[in-house]
This record gives C-alpha cells, structure tokens and sequence, in this order.
C-alpha cells in the first residue's frame, strides 16, 4: 500500500503530458479561428473581384455601344456572353475564380432616362452579376454545431453609354 502511495505522488509530481493536454484543448479554437479567418477572406477577395469585373463589363459596353441605342431601339442583350468574360476571366482568358466561388450569372440592362440633359433621351447600361460562394472548410464549423449555408450576393454597376 505504501508503494502504491508513492507511487501516485511521483506521478502528480510530473508534468511530462500536460503540454500535449494543453495542446488538445486549445487546438479545436485555433482550428475555429483559422477556418473563420480563411473562409472570411476567401468572401472578401471574391467579392472585391466580382466588383472590378463587374465595373469594368459595365465600362466596356458604355464605350463599345452605340449612343443612339434609345432613339434606334435595341437592348444589351448581344452583350450579355461579352460581360460575361469579363466578369469571369482575366484578360488573358484564365478564370478568377476557383471553382467553390460561382458567378451563376452576368445580366447587362439597357435604361433610357429622359431629361433635361441637352440631348433628350440618355441611355444607361446596368451590368448585374449574381455570386455564389461554397465554403470548403464548412466542416469545421460542424464541430461546434455552427451551420455555414452558401453565401449568395448580386453585385450591380450602372453606367451612362457614351458609344463609340
């Protein structure tokens, strides 16, 4: 009984686990807070590049359409697969985005806005993308019964057509 004592006195003495203990109970929370941080800047940065391409379609049609497509009559529908690439793909033809982030769809608008601006009808393009975003490390939420759904936005730009 004695040595049993002793024993279980030498064993409390000793530390030689607790940094791998300590380790487990704090690995979940870092793995929490890496997942967030990743996933978080993974939206951001699909996001901004949805902007800049959907600024930039918006850009390309105000300069590549005519400027008398309100008096001639006409839409922007011819220019819907065009804003898509651009919306899409990089200059050189490669796509931004992985394949976790969807743009489901680019859609260009024609408004003719009548006014007082010196030349009657003025028509203004609207390029609206719709963005979807999958979260692969989805499953790491599961762990502390957090649900992370897709993430779905529409990004909208408008500009006046000058035309050519």
């Amino acid at each position: 009984m004695m040595m049993l004592a002793r024993s279980l006195l030498q064993m409390r003495r000793r530390d030689d686990g607790a940094a791998l203990v300590e380790f487990a109970f704090v690995l979940p929370v870092m793995l929490l807070i890496f997942a967030v941080i990743l996933e978080g800047s993974r939206t951001f940065w699909a996001y901004q590049t949805t902007i800049a391409g959907v600024r930039d379609a918006t850009r390309f049609i105000a300069r590549a359409e005519g400027s008398d497509i309100c008096t001639t009559g006409g839409g922007l529908t011819g220019w819907t697969t065009r804003a898509s690439q651009i919306v899409r793909q990089s200059a050189t033809g490669t796509d931004l985005f992985p394949s976790t982030i969807t743009v489901t769809s680019v859609t260009p608008t024609l408004a003719c806005i009548s006014g007082d601006y010196g030349m009657g009808t003025v028509p203004v393009a609207t390029v609206t993308a719709r963005l979807e975003i999958d979260y692969p490390f989805a499953g790491i939420f599961s762990f502390f019964d957090l649900a992370l759904p897709k993430a779905q936005t529409v990004v909208r730009d408008t500009g006046r057509i000058f035309g050519t």
